[in-house]
């Protein structure tokens, strides 16, 4: 039992170390990282309410660019920024939340103008969502 004692250690000693690493790692910047693929708002939307699980396999975790008209403008509870880009459908659309570094931005932009931001998909709920969005400025 004595010589197991030192393997158990030595994988809690890793495991610990792992989850550590993990924990701390750096986020990537978006706003240096290359997009993997740009398109229009209502192009994004529609792939994803012809086919998710589809859109799911091509766009999730992956950076996006998309351009857009805004919809809407809003600040929730906890202090997260979102600007809905219109989709062409009238309940829903791309849900762009804003990186908390970029926020303050947001006060140049105001409903109706076209905005082009970049940010990690996370997928579809209602509307299709990315998150740490930053503006891109043309």
């Amino acid at each position: 039992m004595k010589k197991y004692i030192k393997y158990i250690l030595l994988l809690a000693v890793i495991g610990i170390s792992s989850a550590y690493y993990m924990y701390n790692k750096p986020h990537k910047n978006i706003q240096k990282a290359k997009a993997d693929f740009t398109l229009n708002a209502t192009d994004l939307f529609t792939e994803y309410e012809a086919d998710e699980e589809t859109a799911n396999a091509k766009y999730l975790d992956k950076v996006v660019e998309v351009e857009g008209k805004i919809q809407s403008i809003k600040t929730e509870d906890n202090g997260q920024t979102s600007i809905v880009l219109d989709s062409g459908s009238m309940m829903f659309g791309v849900n762009c939340q804003l990186d908390t570094t970029k926020v303050e931005t947001v006060n140049r932009y105001k409903e109706g103008d076209n905005i082009k931001l970049k940010g990690v998909c996370t997928g579809m709920l209602m509307d299709v969502v990315l998150v740490r969005c930053v503006p891109i400025e043309s």
